[in-house]
């Protein structure tokens, strides 16, 4: 396996790369607006290359992803620990999520999956040895809900096998980009909001760690990251 400290400076500005809309807003007991939403096959996005290439672990193709915009999230009156699962091509992925130590991302997270926003769309970014990136309806990079949320920032750098973090494009503009490690990242600052670990499923993140890899033209790795067989989340199902 290649060395993970190998792709640490490329890894991380891609990590930082990861786009969001610039709407900055926090989470508000407000409900929002109805969201806008667009059938991804009439926006500029790598969706549609991703719906039409196989679909990882043999799994079915699930109903195509549709890009929704929010203007900020509907506070969903978390308490206590939230189970999430990831229904993937490649399996279930359980993630235990603690409102108390990330509020502003948990609310969010769940308020989108509870919106279906995550439904159908796709894991554009997987980098073995270190994480697979997912929660961008376009596949791009540069997709988000409309809005963003604050940094929930760790005390100390704690990314380890299982943890779930907020991707961003620098301080304060994380939206719906997450990604999930396959292994120990000690190398990472702590600028990236965890919020969740995963506790079971770990066999379906080696699965995914499997999928074969190309170069995509934006690809700013230097080891291919771009799935040449979809990694779907199916959908995302929440237990308070």
């Amino acid at each position: 396996m290649r060395s993970i400290r190998f792709l640490a400076v490329a890894a991380f500005a891609a990590l930082l790369a990861a786009g969001c809309s610039s709407n900055s807003e926090a989470a508000t007991t407000e409900p929002p607006a109805t969201p806008t939403t667009v059938p991804l096959e009439t926006v500029p996005s790598n969706y549609v290359s991703y719906f039409r290439q196989p679909t990882a672990c043999g799994a079915d193709q699930p109903d195509p992803a549709v890009d929704m915009k929010f203007d900020a999230p509907e506070d969903v009156g978390l308490t206590g620990t939230t189970m999430v699962t990831l229904n993937t091509s490649c399996g279930p992925i359980e993630i235990a999520m603690d409102p108390s130590v990330a509020p502003e991302t948990v609310n969010s997270f769940v308020f989108l999956a509870e919106q279906g926003y995550f439904d159908g769309t796709v894991s554009h970014r997987i980098l073995p040895g270190f994480m697979m990136q997912a929660g961008d309806p376009t596949a791009t990079g540069l997709g988000g809900p409309g809005y963003t949320i604050p940094d929930e920032l760790p005390a100390e750098a704690a990314y380890t096998r299982g943890v779930v973090a907020m991707a961003n494009a620098g301080p304060d503009t994380a939206g719906s980009q997450f990604f999930i490690l396959f292994g120990n990242a000690d190398w990472l600052p702590p600028q990236y909001s965890i919020f969740g670990e995963v506790v079971n499923g770990f066999e379906v993140l080696d699965a995914i760690e499997a999928i074969p890899l190309g170069r995509g033209a934006n690809s700013a790795d230097p080891s291919p990251s771009t799935p040449l067989e979809s990694l779907f989340i199916e959908s995302v199902a929440i237990q308070r």
